[in-house]
């Protein structure tokens, strides 16, 4: 499909650039609006295939639940038969149909696919009634997925709310005792401080890719982060491997449990996650800023609810700089005020939000071991390696 659209003042549409599309996850990361375009975008329909034609080989393919306008350098692609939309969808996603897309681009620096060639070439596809049985069952472990993002959302808010009920409108355990005090940042509970983002941590550092060790022992696989969306900072995938001996010609920052890791980019600039199991490596750079708190005065776990929160992003917006894309310098963002409490009603604070974060954690990793399923099945399925003609399936009928 290739109706184009032109940005227009007041007018409000949901817009999907590649940057909110997931590498590899077949998942949006956020949307903006087409307010904030200048340029001639593409318009789809809710249930359309999104395919990134511009480096295909980062399979950003996703198919959103509502109308809006994407990049030119997104493909929109719509069933001719409304049945064969989630096959379609998935036989796009599936890793042949993007190395062929990759193998056909043009371009050295910047590779293109073309639509106008792929949909061309010729494909050995199953039958109508396996084509519907292969979405059902790809379909499900994305319902699975899709589930446990609302949940995480779900238990963000939860954090987030006692957050703001405590530390924003001040309504924390005693606070009927606490008189309010004048402060740099306005009136504040008595025995609280104003401080700045650098006062309050140990170091300040930059980074770029994320890396764990892989369970063989052999290879590393690193992570961008600028690519991962809110709720899916670890769990999403979006990971390239290369080799040990590569990685010890890198410049390397350990990043370990408790620190916090600020994305420098454009949407979500600001936006920041606690670092909770493992020690990584990151290759030292400008995306993403790592925060070691001084724990003496400063709860991680709150921590980060504060820089998440919106009058935080808000001052981080301003203090962004940037022509074409905007982010926050190091020298910036150490200079952002931030309210301390004292550190007991901070823990008090983490005890109680730690529970959620938790299961966030849990729900991040069921989803990938759900998108690793999906994704092994994938390419297995639509080959015929995996016959589904004998099985009986629940299949759902289209939606509109």
């Amino acid at each position: 499909m290739r109706e184009l659209y032109e940005p227009v003042i007041g007018e409000n549409f949901p817009y999907i650039g590649l940057g909110h599309i997931e590498q590899g996850s077949l998942a949006l990361c956020g949307t903006g609006l087409s307010s904030e375009t200048q340029s001639t975008k593409k318009v789809f329909r809710a249930g359309d295939i999104l395919f990134g034609t511009l480096r295909p080989y980062f399979r950003k393919v996703v198919r959103p639940k509502f109308d809006g306008v994407c990049s030119t350098d997104i493909t929109v692609i719509r069933a001719k038969e409304k049945r064969d939309r989630d096959f379609l969808f998935y036989f796009i996603a599936n890793h042949p149909f993007i190395q062929y897309a990759t193998s056909s681009s043009s371009g050295t620096r910047m590779p293109r696919a073309k639509w106008s060639h792929l949909s061309t070439i010729g494909w050995n596809i199953p039958t109508a009634e396996d084509r519907k049985k292969i979405a059902a069952i790809l379909s499900a472990y994305d319902d699975l997925i899709e589930n446990n993002l609302r949940r995480i959302k779900i238990l963000e808010k939860m954090a987030q709310t006692l957050y703001r009920e405590w530390f924003v409108k001040f309504r924390f355990p005693g606070h009927q005792k606490v008189k309010m005090v004048n402060s740099a940042l306005g009136k504040i509970p008595e025995g609280w401080t104003s401080s700045t983002v650098g006062e309050a941590c140990q170091s300040l550092v930059d980074g770029d890719w994320i890396e764990t060790k892989d369970q063989g022992g052999k290879d590393f696989r690193l992570l961008q982060v600028s690519n991962v969306g809110v709720g899916e900072f670890i769990e999403t995938g979006n990971y390239r491997y290369i080799t040990q001996d590569t990685f010890k010609k890198l410049n390397c920052t350990e990043v370990l449990p408790g620190q916090i890791l600020i994305s420098r980019m454009p949407k979500p600039t600001g936006r920041a996650w606690l670092v909770t199991e493992m020690p990584w490596r990151m290759i030292t750079a400008v995306d993403v800023a790592i925060l070691s708190a001084n724990k003496d005065a400063l709860a991680p776990l709150l921590f980060v609810n504060i820089l998440n929160s919106p009058e935080q992003l808000e001052l981080v917006a301003k203090h962004s700089t940037g022509t074409t894309r905007e982010r926050i310098s190091r020298s910036a963002l150490s200079k952002l005020p931030v309210m301390l409490p004292p550190l007991p009603l901070q823990e008090k604070f983490s005890a109680i939000a730690e529970p959620c974060y938790r299961q966030i954690t849990f729900l991040q990793r069921k989803n990938n071991i759900l998108r690793q399923t999906r994704d092994l099945l994938l390419p297995k399925l639509i080959s015929g390696e995996l016959d589904v003609s004998e099985l009986d399936i629940n299949i759902p009928e289209a939606k509109a």
